[in-house]
């Protein structure tokens, strides 16, 4: 079969032939029909994440929608390596298959499932996201999101800020329930003076980052109160990507005087049942189009020109 197969980490993928995948029991072979190209599948990839096996070759690629043998839709995922979900066929556990309703288009379910089931429960199970509490989208710009801010206002959020770099996003953010914005390309200093005036007086409950790195020190420095009389509200900081960098430095005192709470939200901290009992919910909500991300269809043949391109707050998704 015709497959993207990455060789050696750090290097995009080839379009070429791949073994065909031969399933076990509890298994079933997908024919792809369409997979996104998310930030976790070229960090697998490329070795960095948590999440490598560290097997080479390796078809990319850790969700998609297909179809199985009796002609069922599915959106699915669980691929088992070395066969991601690049490829025109993939295999995965039958327990992972989610059929998909007649409304939700192929490459919007492969674009918005990976990103959307990660910031619904970023926001709900480990945030505990509670009706009209403020949250602030710190990488609001990036198609994750985006999806990330209309979750938000679909969960009963009472105040939504997003924070990025893409100024021109930021102007479409406005129109889909942001409250207010905070530009991410202005020094350090300026961005903790931002995030402390959106703060005022009631604070913000929920930060959703996917970021990390300097953005978020600033964004900590934002949320932090001097002095001895304060009662800091609470702060609960939930942790999904790392675009901006692997680490930060928190100094000791913004733990004890800030109310900051710091969670992880992915792979290893949801478990899978949370996963496929919020699934329903929200496959219903985006098949009634309540959530929009721009999608740009790509042939699979040409994954390695797209692997490295600047998606610009869209996201790929690759047709076999």
């Amino acid at each position: 079969m015709k497959a993207a197969v990455v060789h050696a980490f750090g290097e995009s993928p080839c379009f070429e032939e791949f073994p065909e995948p031969i399933p076990g029991e509890g298994e079933v072979i997908v024919e792809v029909r369409a997979a996104g190209l998310h930030p976790v599948v070229k960090a697998l990839a490329g070795g960095s994440h948590y999440g490598s096996t560290y097997e080479l070759p390796l078809v990319p690629g850790v969700d998609g929608v297909g179809t199985l043998e009796d002609g069922t839709r599915v959106y699915f995922g669980g691929a088992r390596p070395p066969y991601g979900t690049m490829a025109e066929r993939a295999v995965a556990p039958r327990a992972m298959c989610f059929p998909l309703p007649d409304g939700l288009d192929d490459a919007l379910a492969a674009a918005i499932m990976n990103p959307g089931m990660a910031a619904w429960l970023a926001l709900s199970w480990r945030a505990q996201l509670a009706r009209g509490e403020t949250v602030l989208i710190l990488g609001a710009t990036g198609a994750s999101g985006q999806i990330a801010v209309q979750i938000a206002g679909s969960l009963g959020a009472g105040r939504i800020i997003a924070a990025g770099r893409n100024e021109r996003v930021l102007g479409v953010l406005r129109g889909l329930g942001t409250d207010a914005t905070i530009r991410l390309d202005q020094p350090d200093r300026a961005i903790a003076e931002d995030v402390a005036r959106e703060a005022g007086d009631d604070g913000i409950h929920v930060i959703v980052d996917y970021l990390w790195g300097r953005p978020t020190e600033a964004v900590i420095a934002g949320i932090t109160r001097r002095g001895l009389g304060h009662a800091a509200p609470r702060v609960r900081l939930v942790e999904v990507g790392e675009s901006a960098g692997p680490t930060i430095a928190l100094p000791a005192d913004v733990l004890r005087g800030s109310g900051l709470e710091i969670y992880g939200s992915g792979a290893g901290t949801i478990p899978v049942r949370r996963i496929f009992e919020a699934l329903p919910r929200f496959v219903d909500r985006a098949a009634d189009g309540e959530f929009r991300v721009y999608v740009e269809r790509v042939p699979l043949s040409d994954v390695e020109e797209a692997w490295d391109q600047d998606q610009r707050g869209q996201r790929l998704v690759l047709i076999p």
